[in-house]
Parts: C-alpha cells; structure tokens; sequence
C-alpha cells in the first residue's frame, strides 16, 4: 500500500500503471512518455552537457551527478503521485541541470 514503483523496462515496463495502482501503488514512474512520469536519461543529459560545457571540467564527479538530480527534482515544486518529475521538454529543465552542474564545478 502507497509504494512507490519504478517500471523502467524499456518498450514494455514490468508493470503497467494501472495494474500497479490497482495492486496498491501511490506512486509509479516508467520510462515510457505515454504514461505519466517518464523517467528517461532525456532528461538529464541536455542539461548535465551543458553544465560540463560551460564550466570546462574535465572529469564529472558524483557531487556534479547529485546537484543535477538534486536539480531536476527540484524543479517540480508541487508533486502529485501524476507528477514527480518534469518532462523533457518544460522549458527551463536543461539550464536548472547546468546551473547545477556549473556551481559544482566553480567550488
């Protein structure tokens, strides 16, 4: 009851969102973008390039990986169990990664 479930196989999750939450599930993420909460590399990699770009690092540390998903979580300011995490193309994901990634690299 209220678990949270990450169906990431990729052209058919484990589970299907309507079997999760009619099993109990609160939350459910795939990594398909016809169902709500796409998880997808997508996501990240815009923005995490440019963070790389602009600061002229040579090597990404996990701090850098920690701020870009600390980033991109942050930016959905009010989550609901439709929407934990942005999609790919809100206007805005990409610099929040990079601004991220760029005031790691500055320290």
């Amino acid at each position: 009851k209220d678990s949270i479930i990450f169906a990431l196989a990729n052209p058919n999750p484990e589970i299907i969102p309507a079997d999760a939450k009619k099993a109990g599930a609160r939350i459910i993420a795939t990594g398909r973008s016809d169902y709500p909460n796409q998880i997808n590399n997508v996501l990240a990699f815009p923005g995490v390039f440019r963070g790389l770009l602009d600061s002229r690092v040579k090597r990404v540390t996990n701090e850098m990986k920690i701020a870009a998903a600390e980033g991109l979580a942050a930016f959905v300011k009010k989550p609901t169990a439709n929407k934990i995490i942005p999609g790919p193309f809100e206007k805005g994901v990409a610099g929040k990664i990079a601004q991220s990634i760029i005031k790691i690299a500055k320290r």
